[in-house]
């Protein structure tokens, strides 16, 4: 197997050809909304281009290209699901790679509220905790998993409010229906910080590592645009984005 090369071979048939733009219809993990849509721009501004994105839970898209949805690439909140599409035969071979690595985090929208070792989970001085679906949303099963690992999940079970995507569960919290969340460390940060709230930074020894694969989707197939955005995604523009949102890759 030789990882990338329709890739590469499709991008390269694209600056050897007319500089012809096109739009790459985009499912994108809802933890990734602010630095894609960056991406996205930085993508158009070098290449012509237009990413098309749409914002949801893994598990919710993984539904929607099982039944014919005509995304062209998949930005997924794991890795297992753009592999399970591949042995579905859904994908073009040779073009699932991990673009980021997510970071997990209890935050609360009041400062101070988190303490730096998540200790706050332990006083129990609140009475919500918010999570993404842990059936359709990664980062919701990794919450599930380090309060198992942390032996609370049994005692804060009856406080968990479950949102859709990781999206709806910051939303809790940014709203104050919840006091806690747990949510991806890119909601929360921006340049490199924290720029709202406070925040524990869960130790990744709780939780299956937040490995996020992309592979373009069978109708990207000979889609200069979708190998395009495929091949801008693991150059430096676009890891120095992820870097400033606490990616790493």
């Amino acid at each position: 197997m030789r990882p990338f090369a329709r890739l590469l071979a499709l991008l390269g048939a694209l600056l050897s050809g007319p500089a012809l733009a096109d739009d790459v219809q985009v499912a994108v993990a809802a933890n990734f909304t602010a630095p894609m849509q960056q991406i996205a721009r930085g993508f158009e501004q070098a290449t012509g281009h237009r990413a098309v994105l749409a914002f949801g839970a893994t598990g919710k898209f993984y539904a929607q290209i099982r039944n014919g949805a005509p995304f062209q690439l998949l930005l997924a909140a794991d890795d297992e699901t753009p592999a399970r599409l591949e042995r579905e035969g859904l994908t073009v071979a040779d073009t699932r790679f991990t673009y980021a690595i997510g970071r997990l985090v209890l935050w609360s929208a009041q400062a101070g509220r988190v303490d730096d070792q998540g200790e706050v989970l332990r006083r129990g001085d609140f009475a919500h905790v918010a999570i993404a679906d842990p059936k359709l949303a990664p980062y919701g099963a990794a919450a599930v998993q380090a309060l198992t690992r942390l032996g609370l999940l049994e005692r804060l079970r009856p406080r968990l409010v479950q949102g859709e995507s990781i999206a709806q569960a910051y939303q809790f919290v940014a709203t104050g229906n919840a006091e806690l969340g747990f949510v991806a460390l890119s909601q929360v940060m921006a340049d490199g910080r924290i720029v709202r709230g406070s925040a524990w930074q869960v130790p990744e020894a709780l939780h299956e590592p937040l490995r996020q694969d992309a592979v373009v989707l069978a109708p990207g197939k000979d889609q200069p645009a979708a190998a395009a955005l495929a091949a801008y995604l693991r150059g430096a523009p676009a890891r120095a984005i992820l870097r400033a949102y606490g990616y790493g890759f």
